[in-house]
């Protein structure tokens, strides 16, 4: 992976919870980008450079899933963390077999959050950041 700095897709219908994760993130280095829904998410994916998506299972338009599917079919490696306030052992199974890096349940913690990236970045790009 280049040197560049990494680039975090934040995708949720919360736009307080896409702030307070963006902020989380540029304090770490990350260049941040942010999509209210599935369909402004692959949008986004298909123009910009993104090494990571994140983003809420249940939205309008497209779930989390359902964006996952898309994605996979434009950029079949980067690395997707599913977020559920709902998950369950289906979800957990239907976001492996649509190759969800993995799936966290809201409410996370920042810990969680941060290491689920890292881990993200590290294993699809061997791309370590020091954590701050």
């Amino acid at each position: 992976m280049s040197t560049d700095t990494p680039s975090l897709l934040i995708t949720d219908d919360d736009l307080a919870f896409r702030e307070t994760l963006r902020g989380v993130f540029e304090q770490q280095g990350f260049r941040t980008l942010q999509a209210g829904d599935g369909e402004e998410a692959l949008g986004i994916v298909r123009r910009e450079t993104v090494h990571v998506l994140l983003m809420d299972m249940h939205m309008p338009k497209l779930t989390g899933l359902e964006t996952l599917r898309l994605v996979k079919r434009i950029k079949a490696l980067m690395p997707c963390i599913i977020l559920s306030a709902d998950l369950n052992d289906l979800l957990i199974e239907q976001a492996r077999r649509a190759r969800a890096f993995s799936v966290l349940a809201k409410p996370v913690t920042r810990n969680q959050i941060t290491g689920a990236v890292h881990e993200a970045l590290a294993t699809a790009y061997n791309w370590r950041i020091v954590r701050r």
